[in-house]
């Protein structure tokens, strides 16, 4: 089974994207907030995929205030954790949001909040997760 990891720091939001995750999605969902966490678990392959809020109240990096676009950015420069899939999913949805928030975190993915479609939201997190094994599965054969 496949593991997301949820960095958010509202905890209702947290409760909901895991029900979803689990009951809709059958996958296994894991939160945290913490950024060294979040380092630790990616670099140990215990994510499969990342949802990433972008703006995060309490998370702090080395003693520095960090955000959601800046975990991506970290994320995406160590080559042990450059493929590992990052979805923005934040409550900033304007018109030009998702191409800024994309092209400046490196992300892979954006979804507004609130989630209103749950389906789109698993089957968006679910694609995600089958591009991220194709390359594995290409060179197995």
């Amino acid at each position: 089974m496949k593991t997301v990891l949820v960095v958010e720091d509202n905890p209702i939001n947290w409760k909901v994207f895991e029900r979803i995750l689990t009951k809709r999605g059958g996958l296994i969902a894991k939160h945290t907030e913490d950024v060294e966490t979040v380092m630790e678990l990616a670099q140990s392959k215990q994510a499969d995929l990342i949802l990433m809020d972008i703006a995060l109240a309490n998370s702090y990096y080395q003693g520095q205030a960090v955000d959601g676009i800046q975990i991506p950015q970290m994320l995406k420069a160590n080559p042990e954790t450059a493929n590992l899939p990052i979805i923005l999913v934040t409550a900033n949805g304007g018109a030009h949001d998702r191409e800024y928030f994309l092209n400046k975190s490196g992300a892979d993915g954006y979804i507004p909040k609130p989630v209103i479609d749950h389906k789109a939201f698993v089957e968006e997190i679910k694609a995600k997760l089958s591009a991220q094994g194709m390359p594995e599965m290409i060179a197995a054969s």
